[in-house]
């Protein structure tokens, strides 16, 4: 196996194993509010430090980005965390969350783990080594049009300036689709788009952290990732949509009028 990818596996489990002994206790823990509808809880902090102690003993030298403590300079080899993502979704003990890790090598993904501990699935990519569930090979879905098609999206919930584009762009995937869902994990949509379980995915105004491991993944899945204009701008601007590359320009066909 991959060093590093072994490194991000044991990382993501021991975060894992934190989180869900924690879930049946949600109601005793401490939480702080980052921002309008953005939560941190003391479990997100704990299993951030237990990440970063694993990939630090392993890789000293190696930078880091993490949701709650930031940038940790280091070398061209850079970790991208997100201990829990969805955490109102943990708070509230509502079961979809995940551990997210990602390693950039000079901007460019190289290995990724998105980890559910309550399902304990464990989804893992090495770019140019494909992509796997459990140790299980995974392909995105080969729906090739929105009719009959299931989409994921995240709502916004912090940033509401292009609600009004988002709420056009969901009402037109609503009459166009089998259903669209938003169970409020990007990491997780993205896994999913990965494994087939969902044809396509689009969001706006998502972080690093919550989409790293997720756009290499679905990458080594046979899928694409692009922002909202069809580019490939979409860790700057945290505008993503995904899916095969037939559900890719059917999704920008119906994105790009309300991008005007």
């Amino acid at each position: 196996m991959n060093p590093t990818l072994n490194i991000a596996i044991r990382a993501a489990r021991k975060a894992g194993d934190t989180i869900s002994r924690a879930v049946d206790r949600t109601d005793r823990l401490k939480i702080t509010v980052k921002d309008q509808n953005d939560f941190v809880s003391e479990i997100d902090k704990k299993a951030e430090l237990q990440i970063i102690d694993v990939i630090k003993r392993a890789y000293p030298d190696h930078a880091i980005l993490a949701e709650e403590s930031g940038n940790h300079s280091g070398d061209d080899y850079l970790w991208i965390i997100d201990p829990l993502d969805g955490t109102t979704n943990f708070i509230h003990g509502f079961p979809q969350f995940a551990v997210s890790i990602a390693l950039q090598y000079k901007g460019r993904l190289e290995v990724a783990v998105i980890y559910d501990p309550m399902r304990q699935e464990l989804f893992t990519a090495t770019r140019g080594g494909g992509a796997q569930m459990n140790d299980r090979r995974i392909r995105v879905s080969g729906h090739r049009s929105l009719s009959g098609s299931l989409l994921g999206t995240g709502f916004p919930y912090k940033d509401f300036s292009r609600l009004d584009r988002y709420l056009g762009m969901l009402k037109s995937f609503v009459t166009q689709t089998s259903g669209v869902r938003r169970p409020g994990s990007a990491a997780l949509d993205l896994a999913y788009v990965a494994a087939g379980r969902l044809d396509g995915f689009w969001e706006m105004g998502l972080k690093p952290w919550d989409i790293a491991a997720g756009v290499l993944i679905v990458q080594e899945a046979g899928g694409l990732i692009t922002d909202l204009h069809g580019g490939h701008d979409f860790m700057g601007t945290g505008d993503i949509v995904a899916g095969n590359s037939k559900m890719i320009k059917g999704m920008l066909q119906t994105i790009h009028p309300h991008m005007k």
